[in-house]
């Protein structure tokens, strides 16, 4: 009896270990599970997460670069050596790209870089096979070209070139350096940079570069829109408390000529390139204005000339809304189930929507809402920004935009009045 008790308990204190053990090993597998996916939130979500201590050590590996001859740039010496550029606070910190504010013998300037590290950039490849006194002005000519077909779909004509690094390759005699090299191939890997550099002498509506330092580039301080603001952009903060309360005539007056700037700066991007300059990320952050309230673009990110749009927009899909890039969109053509490579809607449709119909809405409008200007103004912006069809030929838009264009300017003379 007694032995057959003790193999019970025998065996049941078997069994219990054994659910103990996986019990255990559950649990085990169940936490490092969940350690996981903690570390995994942790890397992509508060590794980009914006702070003062991380943004002075990533410049202060600018600066170690600079000291050991890595890397180089016309901004290097005051960031570096004079500390002529002061550190003021980061920005923001999105996939990647790191923006801060810094002050520049006292004038307020952002500094930018798609990548966090200059080693993250890809080695410029000619200097593997060349030696670097080998390296002529019309092989980097070369190589920027493709690199810029390759980023924004343009081809370039080797005259264009030489203007992104005039100071390096005009008159440039003695060889270059292997930090001119690979700093320029670091910022010419930055679509965004690329992009504001070839339309410098070309357009008032992008930001002006003022520097690099390495992969980071200096652009001009301007008050950004946010949507969180009524006037989506902060003009209190532009002129003081001479622009406040929803009825000041100079605050109405100073949206009317921002709006007007907008247009300006889609009539411009639209017809002033050898391509139609195509917006697909229209919000009032990506862009700000300066003292004059001209509409400048400060993230490009997201915009697109016509080679590169029509090459985006060609992709398989089952219904129209597979075909909306952004606020780009396209339709599908359901016999090839392929999305076609003309954009549909317009810049100025979505600044309609996303600009316009907020500012003149009869909330902000006030009082004046009812009067027939007004009415007809908001009307317009209205059919504008949601179209029963989107035009489908250049004369169409080009009535839409001259009747906003007018109104706007009539309703700026009223506010005069």
């Amino acid at each position: 009896m007694t032995t057959w008790s003790s193999c019970v308990f025998r065996r049941l204190g078997v069994k219990i270990f054994r659910k103990s053990t996986l019990l255990f090993a559950l649990f085990w597998f169940g936490f490092w599970i969940f350690m996981s996916a903690l570390m995994f939130v942790h890397r992509t979500i508060f590794s980009d997460y914006c702070t003062d201590e991380k943004s002075k050590r990533i410049l202060a590996r600018v600066c170690d670069g600079y000291k050991e001859g890595i890397l180089t740039g016309d901004l290097c010496e005051d960031l570096c050596v004079s500390k002529q550029v002061v550190y003021q606070r980061c920005l923001y910190y999105e996939k990647g790209k790191k923006v801060i504010q810094a002050d520049w013998h006292g004038i307020p300037i952002i500094l930018k870089s798609k990548l966090e590290n200059f080693s993250s950039y890809d080695n410029f490849g000619m200097l593997d096979y060349q030696e670097m006194q080998d390296v002529s002005t019309m092989d980097i000519v070369f190589y920027a070209a493709l690199e810029i077909k390759n980023l924004l779909g343009l081809e370039l004509e080797n005259t264009t070139v030489p203007k992104l690094w005039s100071k390096h390759l005009q008159g440039r005699v003695e060889p270059y350096s292997k930090a001119e090299l690979v700093t320029m191939w670091s910022l010419l890997q930055q679509e965004e940079y690329t992009f504001f550099k070839l339309l410098q002498d070309l357009s008032n509506h992008v930001v002006k570069i003022l520097g690099s330092c390495g992969h980071f580039y200096a652009v001009e301080y301007l008050i950004a829109g946010h949507a969180w603001n009524q006037n989506l952009f902060s003009l209190e903060e532009l002129f003081g408390s001479s622009v406040t309360g929803h009825n000041n005539r100079a605050l109405k007056g100073a949206i009317h000529k921002i709006a007007l700037s907008f247009l300006d700066m889609v009539k411009h991007f639209e017809n002033d390139f050898s391509y139609h300059l195509h917006l697909c990320d229209i919000k009032p952050e990506n862009f700000a204005i300066r003292k004059d309230l001209t509409v400048v673009a400060i993230d490009v990110d997201m915009a697109f000339f016509e080679p590169k749009m029509r090459d985006i927009l060609q992709q398989n899909c089952t219904n129209d809304e597979d075909c909306n890039f952004f606020d780009c969109f396209s339709k599908c053509d359901m016999q090839t189930n392929k999305c076609g490579a003309k954009r549909i809607n317009s810049n100025l449709q979505v600044i309609c929507d996303k600009m316009f119909r907020h500012w003149f809405s009869p909330r902000l409008i006030g009082p004046r809402a009812s009067l027939p200007l007004q009415v007809k103004l908001q009307k317009a912006v209205q059919r504008c920004a949601v179209p029963t069809e989107y035009p489908d030929n250049k004369k169409d838009h080009r009535i839409l935009f001259k009747q906003l264009y007018e109104l706007l300017q009539a309703s700026q003379r009223q506010l005069q009045e």
